[in-house]
Formats: structure tokens, C-alpha cells, sequence
């Protein structure tokens, strides 16, 4: 009998620039956002939101670089990046904060260490990956 020896290989979702969408998404990978997303983001990897970018509502996370705009809360159970031209309007939870001069938050922040962090960890995807990984 032969095995089956899948290769995993990263896989990283884009939604474009002048692209715009009104739904949750899952994603067992990681995620650039360019465009408008109107829902939550549940990312197992980093989410990247451009400086065109823009969430109104829930983004969970592994870790994020945000340059965009949110106008929602953002959990990230390791490092939250925000760089000059970002604008946060609500909720950060995070493992770890790191802010450029010229960043924008308005809102509550929560940090902790992850190790004893009792925050939300992006939830797994589907069945499948929850068999994937044991």
C-alpha cells in the first residue's frame, strides 16, 4: 500500500483593490486584504490589510500587519502590527502591540502573553482541519 504524503504548502487569500465583500471569512491560511470587507475574518495564519484596505467588523487572527482601516475589534493571539497610515476604530486584543508614529487608535487595548493568554485563538476552519492536525 502506497502512503499518502501530502506536501503543505502556505496558501494566502487576496481580496483586491476596488474589490468589495459583504460576508464572514474563514481562512485556513493567510489573508490579504486590499479591498472592503463588510464581515469577520477567522484566519488560523497572519492577516495583512493594505493601506487600501478596509474592515468593518471582526478580524481573528494569528498575527497582523495593518496599514488599512478597521471599524471593529481585532484579536491576534501573537504580534499586531500597525503601521503609519493605519486607522483602528474599536477593540484590539493582542499577545503583542507594536505602533509606528503617525498610527490611529481609538478604542480599548488588552495584551498578555500567549502562552497565558486565555484570548479567543482563531478558530479551526472545518472538520478536516481539525483532523489535519491531530
Amino acid at each position: 500500500m502506497a502512503k499518502n504524503s501530502e506536501v503543505e504548502t502556505p496558501v494566502i487569500n487576496i481580496l483586491g483593490n476596488g474589490t468589495s465583500i459583504k460576508g464572514d471569512i474563514k481562512a485556513s491560511g493567510d489573508m490579504r486584504i486590499d479591498g472592503t470587507l463588510i464581515g469577520t475574518i477567522n484566519a488560523r495564519g497572519k492577516v495583512v490589510i493594505g493601506s487600501t484596505g478596509r474592515v468593518d467588523g471582526e478580524i481573528i487572527c494569528q498575527s497582523a500587519d495593518f496599514s488599512g482601516s478597521l471599524n471593529g475589534k481585532i484579536t491576534v493571539t501573537e504580534l499586531l502590527a500597525m503601521k503609519a497610515s493605519s486607522q483602528i476604530l474599536g477593540d484590539i486584543i493582542t499577545g503583542k502591540l507594536s505602533v509606528e508614529p503617525g498610527a490611529k487608535f481609538t478604542g480599548n487595548c488588552k495584551m498578555s502573553e500567549t502562552a497565558n493568554n486565555p484570548m479567543v485563538v482563531p478558530q479551526d476552519i472545518d472538520e478536516k482541519s481539525k483532523k489535519t492536525a491531530q
